[in-house]
């Protein structure tokens, strides 16, 4: 076992006497040592419960015969982060989760992890860190919130960023928004929407590295605590039989992933992660491939904010395996790959069956032939561009438009709250990407402004940045390479028209080649808006969105 290296042998007295020193019994430092990493706090409404995560998940380690090791992992929450300089360091906490958990593996010689991660960049982190590692590694999320009802609408956290845009456009008044406000988030959990943290611990289920129900049994179930016993006892069997992340984490898993990703329509941020997973294993896992996985997978669901459903229901419809089998049977993913579970996926998956088709549609009627996600490229986007291909309204599935530009989200929002942006605009935010921002900020609040003024069927818009998972309307992110790189972003004017063709795949910019030489000639980027601390050296070190946004 890994773990000798820090119990076995005369040699290792003084590592024993620091187990004794914290209650560890003889027995307890014989058995595999289970690392399981906690990221609760006080501070994420998804993490505020996974204290009763971790305790059913040791449960498990010990019914086993492990010994879990609790360990922390720091943890943002993006909506809390939102609209300020706080959402700066989210995408950029997620290399300090895939560093830390891999320092406290390593330093103390874990056999094995348990990973319980729940919220945006959190599950990617871990899965970053799996990955690394390569020792035996399994997640259990802690859930999704619920949704509750109101005037006949299921509620999210985007409701309130929505009514916010009502209430400045006077459709609303400050009693509607606070009763919204009092109802929208009824409890603990990821946010109940398909947005970006549902979205990764429904593809952590469907990689192969976590167990049946992560992505959907709510928060507040005791199917919950079920799973994460389950998790506990199967971490132990994947130690006492060496199967680790590489193994399960194949080329064929990833390819898995994005058919499920397209399927379900998740957060356009899924690409980033997923990308950079792939990296830690010496993977390119390219825009060309993701875009060719969208163009044959059909969309099957479309949960809030694309729809009217949220995770509870996908829960009810079957979950995620139920929708593994309809893909498998259509042969639209690989049934051979091997999972947490030991066994090849299909195995796993075999008699699952969609339950209800209002909520999960089939293969044969679907709600597009084509993926929730869409790739843009053109000469706007020479790396690429990402957009929820399955938010936007038809109407805006190809437009052109005037830029309205900014070099700000901040700058951007006061224009649309000010009721500047007029039907037909290209609202252009640069200057966020990853190297620009820094830290690629998501920008739900001038998309929530826009829909709950009612102009998310009139005005798109494009950023170096992203866009959160609670985002709909034709809001495309990722513009790569991002102004502070020199990107063509950075070398729009007011006035421009852009045009868009999200079924086409194309981002263009429409002026004549000549004027975009004289522009590129003239151009010197801003330099990034931070200056010293964490995130001055993210700036130098981080790579294009396209990458991933890795840090190399």
């Amino acid at each position: 076992m890994i773990s000798d290296s820090v119990k076995k042998g005369v040699e290792k007295a003084p590592h024993r006497s620091l187990f004794k020193a914290m209650g560890y019994t003889d027995t307890e430092i014989n058995n595999p040592l289970i690392g399981v990493v906690n990221a609760f706090n006080e501070i994420i409404p998804g993490h505020i419960h996974l204290r009763t995560i971790a305790d059913a998940v040791k449960a498990g380690i010990r019914e086993a015969g492990g010994t879990p090791i609790e360990i922390p992992s720091i943890g943002v929450c993006d909506g809390l982060a939102m609209g300020h300089i706080g959402m700066k360091y989210s995408l950029a906490s997620r290399e300090l989760i895939a560093d830390s958990c891999e320092t406290m593996a390593r330093a103390h010689g874990l056999d094995g992890m348990v990973f319980i991660p729940n919220c945006d960049k959190i599950v990617p982190g871990m899965l970053m860190a799996a990955a690394r590692l390569d020792i035996p590694s399994i997640f259990v999320s802690g859930g999704p919130m619920l949704s509750l009802s109101y005037d006949g609408k299921y509620l999210d956290y985007n409701s309130v960023y929505e009514a916010l845009g009502a209430y400045k456009a006077g459709k609303i008044d400050e009693a509607g928004l606070k009763f919204i406000e009092d109802n929208a988030c009824p409890g603990c959990g990821s946010c109940s929407g398909m947005f970006t943290a549902n979205s990764m611990n429904c593809l952590t289920e469907a990689i192969g590295m976590a167990l049946e129900g992560n992505g959907t049994i709510p928060a507040v179930y005791a199917g919950r605590i079920r799973l994460a016993k389950e998790t506990g006892m199967q971490a132990v069997t994947l130690v006492k039989e060496n199967i680790t992340p590489s193994q399960i984490l194949t080329e064929d898993a990833f390819e898995n992933a994005l058919a499920v990703d397209m399927a379900l329509g998740c957060s356009s941020n899924s690409v980033l992660h997923l990308t950079a997973i792939a990296s830690e294993l010496g993977r390119e896992l390219s825009l060309d491939t993701i875009s060719a996985i969208s163009e044959k997978t059909p969309n099957l669901c479309r949960l809030a904010p694309a729809g009217m459903h949220h995770v509870q229901d996908l829960l009810n419809a079957g979950g995620i395996y139920s929708l593994l089998n309809e893909l498998y049977e259509n042969g639209l993913i690989h049934g051979d790959v091997l999972t947490v579970q030991n066994k090849p996926l299909k195995e796993s998956i075999k008699c699952r069956k969609i339950l209800h088709y209002d909520v999960l549609h089939s293969v044969k009627e679907p709600y597009s032939t084509t993926g929730g996600i869409a790739v843009l490229k053109g000469n706007l986007a020479p790396d690429g561009a990402v957009v929820k291909r399955s938010a936007v309204a038809p109407d805006m599935l190809k437009h052109e438009g005037p830029a309205r530009v900014f070099n700000s989200e901040e700058e951007a929002i006061q224009c649309i709250y000010d009721g500047k942006i007029q039907k037909g605009d290209v609202v252009v935010i640069r200057y966020e990407g990853p190297k620009g921002g820094p830290g690629m900020r998501e920008m739900l609040s001038p998309t929530s402004a826009i829909a709950g003024m009612g102009l998310d069927k009139d005005v798109a818009l494009i950023t170096d940045g992203r866009f959160s998972g609670a985002t709909r309307g034709a809001a495309i992110g990722h513009i790569s390479p991002e102004a502070a790189e020199g990107g063509p972003i950075g070398i729009i004017q007011e006035g421009d028209i852009i045009s868009i063709d999200i079924m086409g795949g194309k981002l263009e910019l429409k002026i004549s080649e000549e004027e975009m030489k004289k522009r590129f000639e003239a151009f010197k980027p801003l330099e990034p808006k931070i200056k010293k601390g964490y995130l001055a050296r993210y700036a130098k070190l981080v790579s294009s969105a396209s990458k991933g946004a890795i840090v190399r």
